[in-house]
């Protein structure tokens, strides 16, 4: 695989702590949640920050796919839910479910292009066959 580009990112105090990348404003302080224990309140999780990545990296494939069959719809908004539970040997895991709102009265349409989303996404890819991903494509 040819890398076009890599983001870095430092932590430490693991989900108590502190977290940034060198080349971007993320830089902010880390709390657990308090469904996992957590007393904190200020402060960002990991499952924040994968579903924050995920909705915009989904987002843009879906916007890539809208491109390739050359349809004229807005950016459609997208929404990811991202839980985390143990799994049935105990161990942690993740869950995410998505939804994408696209400007259409076709609600085959949007499941349509939010299926073909999942197909190229580079999230989708990182996740496929390691969590269960739900996804619904929904008109607006």
């Amino acid at each position: 695989m040819n890398i076009d580009y890599k983001a870095t990112a430092y932590a430490t105090g693991g989900r108590d702590g502190h977290v940034r990348v060198n080349d971007s404003p993320i830089d902010f302080e880390m709390a657990l949640p308090a469904g996992l224990g957590g007393k904190k309140i200020e402060g960002a999780n990991p499952e924040q920050l994968f579903a924050a990545g995920y909705a915009a990296c989904f987002g843009s494939a879906l916007q890539h796919v809208i491109r390739v069959r050359r349809l004229r719809l807005p950016p459609p908004d997208v929404q990811t839910t991202v839980g985390i539970g143990r799994n049935d040997a105990g161990n942690f895991q993740l869950e995410v479910e998505i939804v994408a709102i696209i400007d259409t009265d076709d609600a085959a349409l949007a499941d349509s292009l939010t299926q073909e989303a999942h197909q190229v996404c580079p999230y989708s890819h990182a996740t496929r066959g390691n969590i269960t991903v739900t996804l619904s494509g929904r008109p607006r």
